[in-house]
């Protein structure tokens, strides 16, 4: 009896601990790793959060940039950080895509992270060169449909969500197009400007430029409601597919471990200074849309998908390099 007792004190006492660690949450600097490179999506939703929540805590937020094999180092880091709020991980949707690419990962996400919130979303373009006889996504399936393996899209690589997303296209219109796997986003855009490959699914921000100047034709966007950054320009789920979504998601988790108090704390005040009129103002010009959850609603988010992307890999047999 005296055991149950003591472990009873025990639970308590750590209830306690974790709910005083809360209250003075937090306590220092906070560092926010993002396992990409500088510039990117998860930076650009990294820093917009950062400032905004070093606003709210009065704590400076260190954005740290840990890129390396399609976001594998930088989150295997944040999995090895202390647990108690002061390293956040933000990153996207290749929180999700890894466990499918990867066969051996240094980190396993369910087991070494505790899921705070989503933050934002981002519909991709589907853009093609102007020599391409299409004018809407329904006009291009046909066109690949009539002649099978001819029209070629660009990628940013193997495992990339240029490609992936690009795959989920194909697989949804039954269509078979030529993978060109480039180093970066950058360099598949101008192989579509100049013609090498002739299909790109990618950040509208980057190619609404060239549409504009005329290089380029878009043929929809993957969101299932258009786009502000370009309100004229149908959804693919409009022109051809229905119901087709593609989403390049950002969210935020912590270490396992970090104390549930903590975690709430960090949901809550995500979600309150994110909806501040000046953040909002800057998700929109990014061409965001803003998503914050619950640490539970994240978690069954993650795990659709998880799901969603180790089918999407298996059946397209793709292979990371």
């Amino acid at each position: 009896m005296r055991g149950k007792y003591l472990i009873v004190a025990a639970m308590l006492a750590a209830a306690t601990g974790a709910t005083a660690a809360a209250a003075t949450f937090p306590a220092r600097p906070v560092r926010m790793i993002v396992p990409l490179a500088p510039g990117g999506g998860s930076d650009i939703v990294a820093r917009i959060a950062a400032a905004a929540l070093g606003d709210a805590w009065g704590q400076s937020i260190v954005v740290d940039n840990r890129p390396g094999a399609g976001s594998v180092v930088g989150t295997a880091i944040a999995a090895k950080a202390l647990p108690d709020g002061h390293t956040l991980l933000v990153s996207s949707s290749s929180l999700a895509i890894s466990p499918a690419l990867y066969k051996e990962l240094p980190y396993d996400l369910r087991r070494d992270f505790a899921p705070v919130t989503l933050l934002a979303s981002q519909p991709s373009a589907l853009a093609v060169h102007v020599s391409v006889p299409a004018a809407s996504a329904r006009e291009l399936i046909a066109l690949a449909k009539a002649q099978p393996g001819r029209l070629a899209y660009g990628s940013a690589g193997p495992g990339s969500a240029t490609h992936l997303g690009s795959e989920l296209f194909r697989i949804a219109g039954g269509i078979e197009l030529l993978h060109l796997p480039y180093k970066s986003a950058g360099l598949a855009t101008n192989a579509l400007l100049s013609g090498e490959a002739q299909v790109l699914l990618t950040n509208m921000a980057s190619v609404l430029p060239h549409i504009k100047g005329g290089r380029l034709r878009v043929l929809g966007v993957t969101s299932l409601k258009r786009s502000p950054l370009a309100p004229d320009v149908p959804t693919v789920a409009e022109s051809g597919l229905p119901k087709f979504e593609y989403l390049t998601w950002y969210g935020m988790v912590v270490p396992a471990g970090t104390p549930r108090p903590v975690v709430d704390v960090i949901a809550r005040d995500t979600s309150r200074a994110l909806r501040a009129p000046a953040f909002l103002d800057r998700f929109t010009q990014q061409g965001l849309d803003l998503l914050v959850t619950s640490p539970v609603e994240f978690g069954r988010f993650l795990d659709a998908e998880l799901q969603r992307w180790d089918a999407v890999v298996r059946k397209a047999g793709i292979k990371a390099e």
